[in-house]
């Protein structure tokens, strides 16, 4: 399985790059504190959740304004310029309606991205995410010191090759005596941003605060939190369940702020993960009796030629060729019985394809 790497230019004329992969329905992730998509792709970290998000999905993420390949010298960061980003991704690859992922900080940017643009989000997973931050009201003290004492490690230890910070990071991210791991984590600090950028992002991520947007989260919500998260508290994950309307909560074993495979947790995520985004949209009406003829294939094809897709950014979106595009339509077309494009994108959306 290959990537593509793209840009996209946010409101305010940021570069950001964003990546995809896989084939089938959409599944957009945003990432937290670091993020390299590029580097991250052969990741001891995060292959294993590549394989899985991308497995019948085409999954999109995305480098957060000052890091990766998205531009470094931005004038400003923050919830509001973030979901600025995420708008300008999505815009980009033409989403009209996705499930969302966030990760730890890109939590609050998906929930609150959900609770803005509730027709596009048709469900929300957050994993190790919080409200709010340490330099925010209703955090223990204890909490806001060491957010300063990291904050100023940063300055003084950020992307150096040896030091004190890269043990302490790395141990925090990979509480387990993983050689490769913490190689990982202190190569990703390096490449992915600089010092000052760093210090920039950290205080940023921890002036978070979006509890007053939680009650407008219509999306079906699943809340994933690991019991040993030593870099979001536990306690963190169930007060944002507790907020959201109908979320589930789901508490699982284990210290990495990352599962991995060996984690006890990973099954059951990767289980309950499946089962959410399976049974999301299990309630809407089945398409008529002619569209169980096609293949699987077929109804991805279908699905993006309800967009309005062309046949050129059919091939692009599900990795296929024009040509394989093209045949995939004149075989849906006869086995409906239809003539035109026009008339199958209006049969199309009128049997519910094309809302993704």
């Amino acid at each position: 399985m290959r990537q593509k790497i793209n840009f996209c230019t946010s409101q305010d004329g940021v570069c950001i790059a964003y990546a995809t992969a896989g084939r089938g329905p959409p599944l957009m992730r945003v990432g937290g504190w670091m993020t390299h998509v590029e580097h991250d792709w052969d990741s001891p970290i995060w292959q294993h959740w590549l394989r899985e998000l991308t497995r019948e999905h085409t999954l999109a993420r995305f480098d957060m304004r000052g890091s990766g390949l998205s531009d470094h010298e931005v004038a400003e960061q923050g919830v509001e310029v973030w979901l600025q980003d995420l708008e300008a991704v999505a815009n980009a690859l033409g989403w009209r309606r996705f499930p969302l992922v966030g990760i730890c900080q890109g939590g609050a940017v998906a929930a609150a991205y959900a609770a803005r643009h509730p027709e596009r989000v048709s469900k929300l997973v957050l994993y190790n995410a919080y409200a709010h931050g340490g330099y925010t009201s209703d955090i223990p003290e204890y909490k806001t010191e060491e957010a300063r004492a990291l904050e100023e490690m940063i300055k003084v230890g950020w992307g150096r090759r040896h030091g004190a910070f890269r043990e302490v990071f790395a141990r925090l991210m990979s509480p387990r005596e993983a050689g490769d791991q913490v190689a990982w984590w202190a190569e990703l600090q390096r490449i992915t941003t600089e010092p000052e950028t760093a210090v920039q992002l950290w205080h940023a991520f921890h002036a978070v605060d979006i509890r007053h947007q939680l009650d407008k989260v219509r999306a079906p919500t699943l809340v994933v939190h690991i019991k040993g998260d030593q870099m979001v508290p536990f306690e963190m994950g169930r007060e944002l369940a507790a907020h959201i309307d109908g979320a589930h909560f789901l508490p699982l074993e284990g210290k990495s702020h990352i599962l991995q495979p060996d984690d006890p947790g990973w099954p059951i995520f990767v289980s309950e993960f499946r089962r959410f985004l399976t049974n999301q949209g299990s309630d809407q009406p089945a398409p008529p009796p002619e569209f169980k003829s096609l293949t699987g294939r077929e109804r991805a094809v279908l699905e993006v030629v309800a967009q309005g897709l062309s046949n050129q950014a059919i091939a692009e979106h599900l990795s296929i060729a024009p040509k394989t595009a093209r045949n995939h339509i004149s075989n849906i077309c006869s086995k409906l019985e239809i003539t035109s494009r026009a008339q199958l994108i209006v049969r199309a959306r009128e049997a519910g394809f094309g809302d993704h």
